[in-house]
């Protein structure tokens, strides 16, 4: 299964921001729309998609399990709901979205639960976001790397995971990039003002191109017609051997998603 290289995230879209958001990014050319259980918008893209036109087998459809449905006996109920609110029969990509705060749901489960929710046919595939090199490697165990069809974490210049992100490629599984333009901060770059100036781009261009060319899917979001055009065209943009080392000498390990019930990051 191929996930599309950039898909339109919904991540803070609320109400009709979300629909037009997603209705202008289908209008535009995107294909892989990104939502989760949490974002409490599974509805209104629903609603976004079913009034596009763009056929069903063209779309790829991402969700994501919350953390209080992970259990074994609750985790095909609530996609089924998900499913409910977006319209679908099925979607494309389950994940986990979080390990279970404090590991009160084993991985163990939460995998084998998703199984069974794959083989019901709720979804094409599943995958994680957010584990850890420990989740992973129980995960892997669960269902095997092949599997996993990604794994969905915070990635962008100013934080490259590299010890996750080198672990889950040496595994074979695919990598996502959430925030990958780090809330905007990449537009303040001096460094990535400098790549995109050189290349006629943007800096969030240069910012999805170097994440684009290690192989990753990017999943940015967008409330304004341009950006949403522009972070599209991003996958034209070729960056030298030279762009590449000088973004990747930008990591400071600035995490921004870092809620209380996070794990111990590696």
């Amino acid at each position: 299964m191929q996930i599309p290289a950039i898909g339109l995230g919904t991540f803070r879209l609320k109400g009709r921001q979300v629909i037009d958001s997603v209705s202008t990014g289908l209008e535009l050319g995107y294909r892989h729309i990104d939502t989760a259980q949490i974002y409490d918008n599974e509805a209104e893209v629903g609603r976004a998609i079913a009034a596009s036109g763009v056929p069903r087998r063209d779309l790829f459809v991402t969700t994501k399990i919350w953390t209080g449905s992970l259990g074994r006996d609750r985790l095909r109920a609530s996609l089924a709901q998900s499913l409910d609110k977006l319209q679908l029969d099925q979607v494309d990509l389950t994940l986990i979205h979080w390990p279970s705060p404090g590991d009160a749901v084993p991985v163990q489960v939460c995998m084998e639960a998703l199984a069974d929710a794959r083989a019901a046919g709720l979804t094409r595939a599943i995958g994680v976001s957010n584990f850890t090199i420990a989740h992973l490697t129980q995960a892997i165990d669960t269902v095997g790397a092949s599997q996993i069809a990604t794994q969905q974490i915070e990635l962008h210049p100013f934080l490259q995971n590299r010890k996750l992100a080198d672990f889950t490629r040496a595994h074979g599984i695919h990598l996502t990039a959430y925030m990958p333009l780090a809330y905007g901060k990449v537009m303040q770059d001096p460094v990535l003002q400098g790549v995109a100036q050189a290349h006629g781009a943007t800096p969030a261009q240069v910012a999805l191109a170097w994440l684009l060319q290690q192989g990753h899917a990017v999943i940015p979001s967008s409330t304004r017609r341009d950006h949403l055009a522009g972070n599209l065209a991003a996958a034209a943009l070729r960056l030298t051997d030279q762009d590449m080392a000088a973004i990747a000498a930008l990591d400071r390990g600035e995490r921004l998603a870092n809620p209380d019930f996070a794990p111990q990051w590696d």
